[in-house]
């Protein structure tokens, strides 16, 4: 995408605080210049709020060697939005997916969470996700006083990410002047109703924070408690695509549609503790302890309905269907059998993380530092599926739809049967889609229950120490790291059939293959009225799981190969050259180093062979040992006492995702290929992981310059170029020879095969490419510009990247990065004072590839649209000589546009895939600190 391209509308208030920037640059320089320094007695002017956030932020971008952004908490507990990820998303480059209506999935400079790794006080942290990226909703933000997201790379900062590192920095008591007591209570609810009878729209979180210093400052202790209950609701449209229909003359028509209704709660517990002790000038210690513990359950209830004759639905398009650029439009359908669907998905986990840290000073300028810390994370998922239709195998009633596009790209599904009818629908396989591998089963309902296990133990020591003389080179520092990490991932999957007849849910031993919906599991009905479908049947899922159903498990070949796990030893050696010295009359500042890393990686799992109806699992052991050198540079040149020069070359690595080295093989045999002679078409093939992959690979440059306001806020222009190598082909593919597996023949079926040289589908290192952009950011308080307008503000930024990457599998073609948006925006107008403030945040993002659950909840990638989303909040903290000083209140609203989630296919924006509305969100709080 060229810059011409990006519609100049689309720049907004970003825009303008660079064309406002180019006004006021040279005037504050020029101001900067003639301002005296304040006199020593003078009165300083304090500053809170959403004003000392920006402050303290900007005061540590300033300070850093290495290019960084940082958001601070406005206040004990308060980062300045309602999680994590909303907060970071405002940092120029950085962007966040949103899950289930929150802000999760998290892009740095266009390179998604697999790039990136997250920090918990400079430590490496495990993740209740499926993979590496760290799922945010784990950590309660009141936890936090800053997060800051290294956009460069030290040899200091180990497990250093690709895209950057996201540093989760919690308080230090000793630092604080006073003792603290702080608690907050919010209440939420979202602006649509309650979609399920068994769900709220309301909830809550209360917070709570209490931090002092003992034995005259030698001791101190913070201690933080949260609880929070989070609703969300989803209206959840997605169509199956969009194929070319022989029955509407050839035009694209809707293959098939699942719209439902979600209704989401998030309820997590969480506390944090931190301990300091420092008893001598020569000794420094910190313990810190986190745990949070975490329930979503999702109700889900919708209908799927099969719609395109050529993808198999056996219903009839009627005459009279309108077609607009080859695309059916309006059209009516007979022979409908739909699936409806009443579903659970509950997910629990459990977070700790312990780090302790000691500093020792053995000399002047010399000190040993030694840091210990240890990470788990459990997850469990329970995902329920239960279906009801009107018979067996299409042999019911069938349903007449009419069809028709809306203007936001959905389709209307207005169907003739009442879906609330427990005298016409009941427990059954709808579709006759249940097939275990090797016969059919009646498929009523569906359970998968993954677990996941993730540990990590990490120890590091160091030894640091200064240089005298007055050098440019003023110190050093030396160390080692490492680390063990163990991610465990296992898979439990099960048929649902009707209780009755029957032994393991198949067709053929007389399973029941339709039961009547007992009353006691029917709670209701809802409506699916945003599509055009006035109501369905509510049930109980869990009812129907405890009373209703059969299960037999699931011993399918790809269900079977699913457990394994994967260990990863690492020990990372480093040295350093801090500068910090005079060149020419300027201060430079930065440092110079090099990592060498030696990894010792392995997976356990299985290997499944599927041959005459049988599945046969062998358990499998693979890995790899490798060492990788990074060097790295960073500058900082004082220009003068507010402006700053910075430059970052380095070269860093992120580990390949768990799922793709796990070892785990499925190796499948076709009889109907035994006379192949053709290599690649043999009877033999294996899909799986590979447990030999190496990490990603990039060469990084980086190019800051900085102003800084002398009454605060800055201006900044950033530009970066990443070289990517040993990129991860997800599709890679080789040839290889099965001449072992013929054992698994009959005589006769060896006797057949036309060649042994067979596909093996496994990742591998084989792409390459590069990232470059450029990044300008606005920090501006208004009282620069006239004392009339002191309190007001602006904060905004404006990113371009851009992307070319090519994997061996298709080296033809440029493959677009998950999570890459061409063109990122963030704008916020601000005022604070006396007490008073209010904010209005809008931020933008261009067009990406996002990840979503596909078939089977398996990660799946569409093309999003573009999104542009407004947040406000306004608030009154009581100021002092007020009865009520240390009380704050404060109104919140999120996404005031109700804009939508939205993907599509092909580059047509018509071929809708998912569209997902889940409202605004209000909060009201109120917190005391006494």
């Amino acid at each position: 995408m060229s810059f011409r391209s990006f519609k100049a509308g689309r720049l907004g208030a970003s825009a303008a605080c660079i064309a406002v920037s180019a006004f006021i640059f040279p005037a504050l320089a020029e101001a900067q210049q003639a301002a005296p320094e304040p006199a020593a007695n003078d009165q300083a002017i304090v500053v809170t709020g959403i004003r000392a956030s920006l402050d303290a932020s900007a005061s540590l971008k300033r300070r850093s060697p290495v290019i960084v952004e940082s958001i601070s908490a406005e206040d004990i507990g308060k980062l300045p939005d309602v999680s994590i990820a909303d907060s970071l998303a405002r940092l120029p480059g950085v962007t966040a997916q949103r899950l289930e209506g929150r802000d999760q999935r998290l892009s740095i400079r266009g390179l998604g969470p697999d790039f990136g790794t997250t920090l918990l006080n400079g430590r490496e942290q495990v993740t209740v996700g499926d993979n590496r990226g760290v799922e945010y909703d784990q950590y309660p933000s009141e936890f936090f006083k800053n997060v800051v997201v290294y956009k460069a790379a030290n040899a200091g900062l180990i497990a250093a990410g690709v895209s950057g590192t996201v540093d989760l920095r919690m308080l230090r008591p000793l630092a604080q002047k006073d003792r603290i007591i702080a608690v907050q209570l919010r209440g939420q609810m979202n602006g649509i109703k309650a979609l399920n009878p068994d769900s709220d729209n309301k909830g809550f979180r209360a917070s709570a924070a209490y931090v002092d210093k003992f034995a005259d400052d030698k001791w101190g202790i913070a201690i933080g408690l949260s609880a929070t209950q989070a609703p969300s609701q989803n209206e959840r449209y997605n169509a199956w695509g969009f194929p070319n229909d022989p029955a509407a003359g050839g035009a694209l028509f809707l293959g098939g549609a699942k719209p439902y209704v979600q209704s989401n709660m998030l309820k997590r517990y969480g506390g944090v503790v931190t301990v300091e002790w420092a008893p001598s000038d020569n000794f420094h210690s910190t313990l810190d302890l986190l745990y949070s513990k975490f329930k979503e359950t999702q109700h889900l209830r919708g209908i799927e309905f099969p719609i395109a004759p050529t993808w198999g639905s056996g219903a009839t398009i009627q005459p009279g269907y309108t077609t607009t650029n080859g695309l059916v439009t309006n059209a009516t359908l007979t022979g409908v059998h739909a699936v409806q669907r009443n579903d659970l998905n509950e997910r629990t986990a459990d977070n700790f993380s312990a780090g302790w840290n000691g500093v020792w000073t053995v000399a002047e300028d010399t000190h040993i530092t030694l840091d210990a810390s240890y990470s788990t994370a459990k997850r469990t998922d329970f995902l329920l599926e239960t279906y009801t239709g009107t018979g067996y195998n299409s042999a019911g009633a069938s349903d007449t739809l009419k069809i028709s596009a809306n203007p936001n790209g959905t389709f209307s599904i207005v169907p003739t049967l009442d879906y609330s009818n427990t005298g016409l629908f009941g427990i059954t396989d709808p579709r006759g889609w249940g097939y275990n591998g090797t016969t059919a089963v009646v498929q009523a309902g569906f359970l998968n229950k993954p677990n996941f296990k993730d540990d990590l133990l990490a120890l590091r020591a160091s030894l640091d120490g200064k240089f005298g003389g007055g050098n440019v080179i003023s110190g050093w520092e030396v160390g080692v790291n490492y680390s063990r990490r163990k991610k465990t991932s296992n898979f439990l999957s099960y048929f649902l059939c009707p209780k009755g007849a029957g032994t393991n849910c198949t067709v053929s031993s007389g399973t029941t293959t339709f039961a009547p919906v007992p009353s006691a599991a029917v709670l209701g009905s809802v409506a699916l009225d945003y599509l055009g479908v006035p109501k369905m049947l509510a049930l109980d899922p869990m009812y129907l799981y405890n009373n209703s159903f059969n299960a037999a498990y699931d011993n399918r070949p790809v269900s079977l190969v699913r457990d394994n796990s994967v260990t990863e030893n690492v020990i990372t050696g480093y040295a350093m050259l801090k500068l910090d010295g005079d060149v020419a009359g300027k201060r430079l500042t930065g440092s110079i180093g090099a990592q060498v890393v030696h990894t010792n990686q392995s997976s356990d799992g299985s290997i499944s062979n599927f041959s005459n109806g049988a599945v046969t699992l062998y358990p499998a052991t693979g890995g790899a040992k490798y060492t990788n050198v990074l060097p790295s540079l960073n500058l900082s040149l004082e220009m003068d006492p507010s402006m700053f020069v910075k430059f970052s070359a380095s070269h860093t690595m992120v580990r390949a995702r768990l799922d793709q080295l796990r070892v785990n093989q499925e190796f499948n045999i076709d009889p109907t290929r035994l006379g192949s002679t053709t290599p690649g078409q043999s009877v033999f093939s294996s899909t799986g992981g590979n447990a030999q992959l190496r990490p990603y690979h990039s060469t990084n440059i980086d190019l800051s310059l900085e102003r800084y306001f002398r009454k605060g806020g800055y201006v900044s222009v950033a530009g970066y170029y990443k070289k990517l190598t040993q990129f991860v082909d997800p599709s890679n593919n080789f040839l290889y020879d099965f001449s072992s597996a013929l054992s698994s023949l009959t005589p006769a079926q060896r006797a057949a095969v036309g060649t042994t040289l067979g596909t093996v589908n496994a990742p591998a290192n084989t792409g390459h490419g590069d990232v470059k952009g450029v990044e300008g950011t606005l920090s501006l308080p208004f009282s620069l510009l006239t004392p009339k307008l002191d309190g007001f503000g602006f904060y905004g930024s404006l990113s371009y990247t851009d992307s070319t990457i090519y994997l061996a599998s298709n080296p033809g073609q440029a493959i677009t990065l998950p999570g890459l948006s061409d063109w990122v925006q963030n704008a916020a107008l601000y005022y604070e004072k006396h007490g008073f403030q209010a904010r209005v945040n809008y931020r933008f993002r261009s067009t990406f590839l996002a990840e979503v659950a596909g078939l089977s909840a398996n990660p799946t990638y569409r093309q999003a649209k573009a999104e542009a989303i407004v947040d406000a909040q306004i608030g009154y903290e009581f100021q002092p000589g007020s009865k009520l000083y240390g009380l704050a209140v404060m109104l919140q609203a999120k996404n005031l546009t109700d804009r939508p989630f939205i993907t599509y296919q092909n580059n047509d924006v018509r071929q809708l895939i998912d569209y997902q509305r889940y409202g605004r969100d209000y909060y009201l709080s109120v917190s005391y600190k006494f």
